[in-house]
């Protein structure tokens, strides 16, 4: 048995450092962490269907832009688990603020899934609005109608111009 004598001065020290406003260091190293504004990420997330950067960069995605991701279409079938659109296979839940409070598990396992997520964000950040975005997806995966959720559109004005406006 080893024991190891830490002083609370260090500790606190050390709780500090990864807390601060002042300083860019993540609290921990943990995958999970995305941003101080957001829970971990779902356990199991490393080992994930797609490599972690992707997994990180759609879960953000989805908790950052729902007014993108509430149309986008999944075609994986999850519309049975009562999903009704991508953004639901990433966020569990938001509070009254639209603060995610929990995040969804089924993206951990499906490829559709993540690779839906993963274009929209690419689309978006290459300055693609929201129309686009879901017209090029149901492009993509119109060979998947019978997994389709029931998506709306995007309101009339809203994707007619950059999704960042």
């Amino acid at each position: 048995i080893v024991a190891v004598a830490v002083s609370p001065d260090a500790v606190s020290a050390d709780a500090q450092v990864k807390t601060s406003p002042m300083t860019s260091q993540k609290p921990s190293m943990d995958s999970r962490y995305l941003a101080a504004d957001l829970p971990l990420l779902p356990m199991g997330v490393d080992r994930a269907v797609r490599p972690l950067v992707v997994m990180q960069k759609t879960y953000e995605f989805a908790a950052r832009h729902p007014e993108v991701m509430h149309y986008v279409p999944c075609f994986c079938g999850c519309g049975q688990m009562g999903h009704k659109d991508n953004h639901d296979c990433f966020v569990s839940a938001r509070n009254s603020a639209n603060k995610v409070l929990g995040w969804e598990t089924h993206a951990l396992v499906c490829e559709i899934c993540v690779d839906v997520a993963y274009q929209a964000w690419q689309m978006f950040n290459s300055g693609q609005n929201v129309t686009a975005i879901r017209d090029a997806i149901e492009k993509k995966y119109a060979d998947r109608k019978s997994g389709h959720t029931n998506t709306p559109m995007p309101p009339k004005g809203r994707g007619t111009t950059h999704a960042h406006d």
